[in-house]
């Protein structure tokens, strides 16, 4: 900590730039022991390193640091001590740090300073709007911050346009993105993430409206464009599908917008090449089956709310998904098709995971509670059957239109032995209670009824029943509220 105090003192003197870079080096090591934090996270020590960063806000003026290396070393140093420390965080917040960091990235395209200065800026803007809820707001607000973060990432990406909300390209596959374009563009989605946390739960005006569906247009770049490595593009990419799901909904529609061209993939007339390369995305993370809920859920609900709001989507998904069934022998979770895959989901031990793979079938399904026990099974639909109050049929309020399921012959000829709660035909077992009389198979049903009676009172199991709403309850509360309809119908017809 002595040495801290030191060379915190030293910085404030004036000394050579090499000097500077030296005494920084050793700020940056030791920022990284929680033990010689205090010396760096007073307002002096702060201010002495944001000024030698170049983001020393002042109303007047940033002042300017000429050398590149100490700006650099300042920003390392910065972003150490405000990850590892609470207090740092609460005073970088009162400095308003962050209103420098948005003055020098607004003259990015004016200034020409190296990619490590800059990726460090927008590591530092990352790591403040994530950690401080009213830093994140001030950039979202004050400072328009989703305005200059997509120019930002315009600029990285060198992007042209051929239309409003259509980057052009030219004939052919594109270029990968070069490795430090990549790691500037992922931060910048990072940060944009962040400001845009609550976007999607928010009704926007047109103006905002129109900035998202930009951005929108901008992320489809990104899902269309790889980076260096098979890895890294993954990385890219989830960045991008985790942004995509803060977008408002009617500002999905950029997804869809770009013409159809030669090469590109059609599907009722709407070029579905960005919803394809999400499908893609989406089967490659449950091959991968690491962290489902982390690497899932954003591309589950992206796709989800997508097929909700956009007809064509939800179409082009139920026949990449559920194509008409063929196979009614196996069990709907048996076997590597992408529908197999996702009724696996809808048991997972995660909630989230399971209800996130659930809801996005029932969509598919167009809601319909028939539909999707027809392709997932009576057994597994339970669960989300049972949240929604659908237990005995029907179908959610939807906008959705009126065309009829396509059924194969296959399933035309086996739908009358199809078990609804396994979803599959199963193989006819023998009668039990063949060969039994009357006196035998009432005896065994008792002592059934005595077996359930004990195990109830004895809280083992809770027999429940479907109240007429469609809820699970109780079975004593199922029978009475079933009586209480009954009784009230019955008052309605005028019958004693």
């Amino acid at each position: 900590q002595k040495m801290a105090q030191l060379l915190i003192k030293f910085l404030e003197r004036e000394l050579q730039p090499s000097c500077q870079v030296t005494c920084l080096e050793s700020i940056r090591i030791l920022s990284r022991d929680k033990y010689c934090l205090d010396p760096f996270t007073t307002k002096e020590g702060l201010k002495t390193l944001s000024r030698h960063a170049g983001i020393d806000y002042s109303e007047e003026l940033i002042r300017e640091v000429p050398d590149l290396d100490v700006i650099l070393e300042s920003l390392k140093c910065l972003c150490n001590i405000v990850f590892s420390s609470p207090r740092a965080q609460e005073l970088t917040a009162e400095a308003r740090l962050v209103v420098g960091l948005a003055k020098r990235i607004k003259l990015y395209n004016e200034r020409s300073l190296p990619h490590e200065v800059k990726f460090f800026d927008l590591r530092l803007l990352f790591l403040l709007t994530a950690l401080r809820v009213d830093i994140r707001q001030q950039l979202a607000q004050e400072l328009r911050g989703i305005s200059l973060m997509t120019d930002t990432l315009e600029l990285t990406l060198a992007v042209k346009w051929m239309d409003p909300y259509e980057v052009a390209t030219e004939e052919g596959l594109l270029p990968p993105l070069p490795r430090q374009e990549t790691e500037r563009a992922m931060e910048i989605l990072k940060v944009l993430f962040n400001i845009t946390f609550d976007s999607s739960k928010r009704e926007v005006d047109e103006e905002d409206a129109a900035l998202y569906r930009h951005l929108g247009a901008l992320l489809r770049h990104c899902l269309m464009i790889s980076a260096d490595g098979e890895d890294r593009t993954e990385e890219f990419h989830s960045h991008t599908v985790n942004l995509l799901g803060n977008l408002p909904l009617k500002c999905l529609d950029v997804l869809l917008s770009p013409k159809v061209r030669p090469g590109s993939l059609e599907y009722m007339g709407v070029n579905m090449d960005a919803v394809s390369i999400l499908l893609d995305f989406l089967e490659r993370r449950l091959d991968r089956g690491h962290k489902l809920k982390e690497s899932l859920t954003p591309v589950l609900n992206l796709l989800t709310e997508s097929a909700r709001v956009h007809r064509q989507t939800r179409k082009f998904l139920k026949a990449k998904v559920l194509p008409p069934l063929r196979d009614v022998r196996n069990r709907p979770e048996v076997g590597n098709s992408l529908r197999n895959k996702l009724v696996r989901l809808m048991t997972h031990i995660d909630t989230d995971v399971k209800h996130c793979a659930a809801e996005f079938l029932f969509v598919l399904c167009k809601e319909s509670v028939s539909r999707f026990v027809k392709y997932t099974g009576y057994g597994n639909a339970a669960g989300l059957l049972a949240a929604r109050g659908l237990m005995a049929g029907g179908r959610e309020e939807g906008e959705y239109s009126e065309d009829e399921d396509t059924d194969t012959e296959e399933y035309k000829e086996a739908k009358p032995n199809i078990n609804p709660v396994t979803g599959r035909v199963e193989e006819k077992l023998p009668n039990p209670m063949e060969g039994m009389t009357e006196e035998q198979k009432e005896y065994e049903a008792m002592k059934l009824v005595n077996m359930f009676d004990k195990l109830s009172r004895e809280q083992v199991i809770q027999p429940m029943g479907i109240t007429p709403s469609g809820n699970l309850a109780p079975m004593e509360n199922a029978i009475h509220d079933i009586a209480d309809e009954r009784s009230s119908s019955d008052s309605d017809l005028g019958l004693d």
